[in-house]
């Protein structure tokens, strides 16, 4: 996969907290032996019409998210089953970048994505960071206010720049490993051949009718 280390998008909305992975990528279109012809069904109970005509109504068909690549959502974002699917979804739809809120509760700290979706969001090439409820309030507000916003994401440097007339900048925490993982572009086989020579050794050295040699 291509390394993540800088991008600049439009920035789109759904706010909609608890989308799970059925309501990504619904479980019709999971009958597919393909990882690809995903994307123009990411979101489809929401995104057409019965009809097949495009849901006006739906956020992500405004006119003003058209070209979109940077999608900020709300609270516990792919929740639900752990199809990696949804994932294939939302990056062959065009987005390299989903941002969702952690919030508080009881003195808890409750994450913005379910953890196999985050994990499978590494595994694509797709950055998946977690804000505070404060700070994703305040994008959605840039975004209904300045149609077309764009934003740069700086992986390196783990800092967000929202190009309203006064600029928004926003650092961001994540995973040491999934970082190195993103920078480098490395799925998990990638992962896995980096030990090519290791494995290599050790089964030409292994014996399975002596396996204690």
């Amino acid at each position: 996969m291509d390394p993540f280390t800088e991008h600049t998008g439009i920035v789109a909305t759904l706010d909609r907290a608890n989308v799970d992975t059925d309501a990504i990528i619904p479980k019709q279109f999971l009958k597919s032996i393909q990882r690809t012809g995903y994307g123009p069904n990411a979101f489809f109970d929401w995104r057409y019409l019965p009809d097949g005509r495009p849901n006006m109504d739906f956020e992500l068909n405004q006119a003003r998210f058209q070209g979109r690549s940077i999608l900020v959502t709300r609270n516990n974002f792919g929740c639900g089953s752990s199809r990696e699917h949804a994932v294939w979804a939302l990056v062959q739809d065009g987005y390299r970048v989903v941002i969702a809120p952690w919030k508080e509760i009881d003195g808890k700290r409750l994450p913005g994505f379910a953890d196999i979706f985050k994990n499978n969001t590494t595994k694509n090439g797709m950055l998946a960071i977690e804000l505070s409820e404060t700070e994703v309030d305040e994008v959605f507000k840039l975004v209904a206010e300045h149609a077309g916003l764009t934003a740069s994401v700086d992986l390196p440097a783990q800092r967000i720049v929202f190009h309203a007339p006064s600029p928004r900048t926003v650092g961001f925490d994540i995973d040491g490993r999934a970082k190195a993982q993103l920078l480098k572009g490395l799925d998990d086989i990638d992962l896995t051949l980096q030990y090519e020579a290791d494995i290599s050794r050790f089964e030409s050295q292994y014996d399975p009718l002596n396996p204690q040699a």
